[in-house]
C-alpha cells in the first residue's frame, strides 16, 4: 500500500469526516482517478514527435498511453478527422497514488520559480486540473534524449461534491496550494 493511500485512510478520512460532519465513511471525498494528457498539435507534420511523447508519457506514468485522434477536420490547421494528435493515460488505484506521490514530492518542487498551485483551477464539480510546461521535471526522463519540450495536463478527479471539499481533500493529501 502506498504511503499516500495509507495516510488517507488513517488521518485524512477522520479529519474530513469531522470537518464536514459526514455520517458515513463512503460519503468522504476521495481521489478517483488521475488523467495525464499530452496534446501534440505538431504531430500533424511530424509523426515521430507523437512516438517520443508516447514513450515519455509511459515512462512518467508507468502505463502505456492511448493515442487520441482528431474528432473533426479543421482546414486552417491542416487537420483531418482521425489524425493522431495526442496521447492520454488514465491512472487508477495503486498506480494513481504512486504517481500522485511522485508529482507532489518530486516533480512539483523541481518546477522553476514554483510558489504553489493556483486555487482557481477547480471546475465546479470538485475536479482539479494543472498544466505542466515541460516533462523534464520528472526524474524518469533523460535530459539528453529529449528532442522537444512537451507540456502536459494533469487532471485530478475526486468524488467531492463541491470545490471547497475537493480543495480541503487535496490540501490534506499534500498538494501545495498558494496562500
Amino acid at each position: 500500500m502506498s504511503r499516500i493511500k495509507d495516510r488517507y485512510a488513517k488521518e485524512i478520512v477522520p479529519a474530513l469526516k469531522k470537518e464536514y460532519s459526514y455520517r458515513n465513511v463512503m460519503a468522504v471525498p476521495r481521489l478517483e482517478k488521475i488523467v495525464v494528457n499530452m496534446g501534440m498539435g505538431e504531430a500533424i507534420q511530424n509523426a515521430k514527435l507523437l512516438d517520443s511523447a508516447s514513450d515519455e508519457l509511459s515512462l512518467i506514468t508507468g502505463q502505456r498511453p492511448v493515442i487520441t485522434r482528431a474528432k473533426k477536420s479543421i482546414a486552417s490547421f491542416k487537420l483531418r478527422k482521425g489524425m493522431a494528435i495526442g496521447c492520454s493515460v488514465t491512472l487508477r488505484g495503486e498506480r494513481m497514488y504512486e504517481f500522485f506521490d511522485r508529482l507532489v514530492n518530486i516533480a512539483l518542487p523541481r518546477v522553476r520559480d514554483f510558489r504553489g498551485l493556483s486555487t482557481k483551477s477547480f471546475d465546479g464539480r470538485g475536479n482539479y486540473t494543472l498544466g505542466l510546461r515541460d516533462q523534464l521535471i520528472f526524474p524518469e526522463i533523460d535530459y539528453a534524449k529529449v528532442s522537444k519540450l512537451k507540456g502536459m495536463n494533469v487532471c485530478l478527479v475526486t468524488t467531492a461534491g463541491s470545490d471547497d471539499e475537493a480543495r480541503t481533500l487535496l490540501r490534506l493529501l499534500g498538494l501545495p496550494f498558494r496562500n
